[in-house]
């Protein structure tokens, strides 16, 4: 494993995914009602999450919080193998651990995503983003 810093890192939220998301069901709106109605709901949904959920990343663990309340820990050491998916659009997160995969919407900084995995958890990966 690369040495970590000693300070954690909290990543900035981004809010192009939702964003995106809402703004892509308009359309759908006038073609089929329940379909836009449902991407219209997703989008606020991940609206909201982009405004209270954070992604920490300390010396040891990346933690999940949600305003400021620690919602899980995921220990680097347990970490396999990461991936950021379509680089150039960025909109899942996915890492698998030795008993379990994750995936995360994208609801923060993609390059600021990128630093902190390369620079925590850089050897734990098999497969990684690429730039």
């Amino acid at each position: 494993m690369t040495t970590a810093p000693a300070a954690s890192i909290t990543l900035n939220p981004s809010y192009r995914l939702p964003i995106g998301i809402v703004l892509l069901s308009l359309p759908v709106l006038f073609i089929q009602l329940g379909l836009g109605l449902a991407l219209a709901l997703l989008g606020l949904f991940l609206l909201y999450q982009s405004t209270t959920i954070r992604l920490v990343f300390t010396p040891t663990d990346l933690e999940v919080r949600r305003n400021d309340r620690l919602l899980k820990t995921f220990p680097y050491a347990e970490w396999l193998n990461w991936q950021v998916f379509w680089p150039s659009v960025p909109i899942l997160f996915y890492f698998k651990e030795v008993n379990s995969i994750h995936f995360l919407p994208v609801l923060f900084d993609p390059q600021q995503l990128r630093e902190c995995l390369d620079t925590y958890c850089g050897d734990c990966a098999e497969t990684r983003s690429q730039s």
